[in-house]
């Protein structure tokens, strides 16, 4: 499964992330990950989250974002839940058809290893291409 949580900044998604990251934490029985650029979450979300801060391994783009959670599923069969805050900073890329790509990316990865994807996306809704209206 897929969800898409987008808007302009202010709009109060990370919010919407922080309680969908709790009400995951109390409802299921894997591992929970959270990727930010920072690490501005750490006292927002639960501590048995794994909250890992992507800026810290110094890369950027949506190859490198595939590998880090490729490394990470391989690393923990486990996980169940990935939640991305802040998808186009992460990646240091505009809104753009790479995003739609990643998305599709994510959905067939969701189906194959049975892992939740939900992520922020900082950019105008009215930008959302049929790809991420399917998500949102």
């Amino acid at each position: 499964m897929i969800k898409l949580i987008m808007g302009v900044k202010g709009t109060g998604k990370t919010k919407q992330l922080v309680d969908l990251i709790d009400k995951a934490v109390a409802n299921t029985n894997g591992a929970v990950v959270c990727i930010e650029k920072g690490a501005k979450m750490t006292y927002d979300i639960p501590h048995d989250v794994r909250l890992v801060d992507a800026s810290a391994y110094g890369s950027s783009g949506y190859d490198y974002l595939k590998g880090l959670i490729s490394g990470l599923h391989a690393g923990n069969y486990d996980i169940t839940e990935v939640f991305i805050d802040g998808l186009l900073k992460i990646v240091d890329a505009p809104f753009d058809a790479q995003c739609d790509e990643f998305i599709q990316w994510c959905s067939n990865f969701s189906q194959r290893e049975n892992v939740n994807f939900t992520m922020t996306i900082s950019a105008d809704i009215a930008l959302a291409t049929e790809t991420v209206k399917q998500y949102l």
